[in-house]
């Protein structure tokens, strides 16, 4: 192999396209033969092991990927076991004298990147790293006094105030695939899909892969980013379907916001607020980046003293969609059945944990975490702190969503409830949201028998909530 020869590897983590990245676009400009490759590093060292839902999500969107490489870099070569040792087994194998990536911003997986790059560089090996998961480099944005931003209006500002975003970059018109032998595993192997298959109602919902991302954000500037503001807040609506493709770089908030821009709502109220509630996810990576053990520590420290309760029997009916507050109940369902879960009812269903039933909010990040197609590194456990009100920029410790209300002023007609609780189907508009409050007659001509084949509420509201407050009062003098 002459040296001008020698391959670069690119590496692809949560980046999963070939649209606006750094790392292929710099091989592409290297000229040099090109190997794609993925590692495979889940719970290597301090990473955290993903949870099913991303497991499945992960396993299809790989496919894809292999798909459009074939077309323009050869074979994507996929490997298991930690970064830093596979890829400088990779380096040796194939005689390699470049390695491109994308950053990781995660601290354990930005720590992984460090120890690679070291290593590499150690035996004179060209590095070079690029963003795209983000819109800004979360470790160095900062306050005026040099620390990080713990509420997310100011960060939001400022990050809106600084430089314009870069435009997306063009995938690659050409690239040299390598040429020589380099052993691979494949994806079946590597991420076997789930037996007894649990996954078709996410095989219904989805459509994993860099091509579902485009055309998800093509169907959402042109249908429902008009109304996004009012609309994004009723569960029974299309928002933007986009939250999966980006938590697995399957499309990077530049490509998203250059396609708002284009739209002729660009400058609304509702392009506004969809590029807010990307800034919310950019705030959490923030908060990640100084607080690395976010997923299991209480941000604000004095929430270490709450009173938490332990209460299997309803963490369980709260996972299974069975505690008797129907809008609660159908998003959990809506969660197992599709992976995810209407933005709204996630801060309802998580409230009930919190609050309802005073359950430690890690037990509800660590069911999100297993079961969403999206579940994120930040946003997960940064969501469930800012309800449980342990978080940066918490929720005040009275909002304690009323179920009833909610479910009455998000959906109204109960469409949303009647997809996913269809034993509450025939039920009048007025009882959909209580069906505890119908009377016998009503209930059995709708076909319910409350605590046989829809569950009595496992929590009185009321109680609950007298209940909850005491107990965020014995920390709100340290919060």
């Amino acid at each position: 192999m002459a040296m001008t020869d020698k391959p670069t590897i690119v590496l692809f983590r949560h980046d999963l396209r070939l649209r606006d990245n750094g790392a292929l676009a710099e091989a592409a400009r290297l000229d040099k033969p090109v190997i794609p490759a993925f590692v495979f590093d889940d719970g290597e060292g301090d990473l955290r092991p993903r949870g099913a839902a991303s497991r499945w999500w992960l396993h299809q969107s790989l496919k894809e990927l292999e798909k459009a490489l074939d077309g323009l870099a050869g074979k994507l070569i996929i490997r298991r076991g930690e970064l830093s040792k596979v890829v400088s087994e990779l380096v040796a194998e194939s005689g390699a004298d470049a390695v491109t990536w994308n950053r990781r911003y995660d601290p354990n997986g930005a720590t992984a990147d460090r120890r690679m790059e070291k290593a590499l560089r150690a035996n004179g090996i060209r590095t070079r790293d690029f963003d795209g998961h983000l819109l800004h480099e979360p470790s160095q944005l900062a306050t005026k006094s040099g620390s990080f931003y713990k509420v997310f209006k100011p960060f939001w500002n400022a990050l809106s105030s600084g430089p314009e975003h870069r435009d997306p970059i063009d995938v690659p018109k050409s690239l040299r695939a390598y040429s020589g032998e380099v052993w691979t595993e494949p994806v079946d192997e590597v991420l076997p899909l789930p037996k007894p298959d649990w996954a078709s109602g996410l095989r219904e919902a989805w459509t994993p892969g860099e091509e579902g991302a485009i055309a998800a954000l093509k169907e959402f500037v042109a249908e429902n980013l008009r109304g996004y503001a009012e609309g994004r807040d009723f569960p029974a609506r299309l928002t933007s379907r986009l939250s999966p493709h980006l938590a697995h770089g399957e499309i990077t908030p530049f490509t998203i916001f250059a396609a708002i821009a284009k739209n002729r709502t660009s400058n609304s109220s509702d392009a506004a607020k969809f590029r807010q509630e990307v800034g919310w996810r950019e705030f959490c990576y923030h908060l990640l980046s100084h607080n690395p053990d976010l997923a299991q520590q209480n941000f604000q420290r004095a929430f270490d003293h709450f009173p938490w309760l332990t209460n299997k029997r309803a963490l369980h009916a709260w996972q299974r969609g069975a505690t008797g507050y129907p809008i609660v109940d159908a998003g959990m369902r809506e969660l197992w059945q599709t992976g995810t879960m209407h933005n709204r009812v996630r801060m309802i269903a998580a409230s009930f944990l919190t609050k309802h039933l005073l359950i430690d909010w890690r037990e509800g990040e660590r069911w999100f975490w297993d079961t969403l197609v999206d579940a994120d590194q930040a946003s997960n456990p940064g969501n469930w702190q800012w309800v449980a009100g342990s978080g940066a920029d918490a929720a005040p410790y009275f909002r304690i969503f009323n179920p009833v209300l909610q479910g009455e002023k998000f959906d109204l007609k109960g469409e949303y409830v009647r997809t996913y609780v269809p034993e509450l189907a025939a039920l009048p508009d007025r009882f959909i949201h209580q069906p505890w409050e119908a009377s016998s007659g009503v209930l059995e001509k709708a076909g319910v028998i409350l605590g046989e084949n829809y569950p009595a509420p496992i929590v009185d509201h009321a109680t609950a909530r007298a209940r909850a407050l005491a107990a965020y009062q014995s920390v709100k003098a340290d919060v």
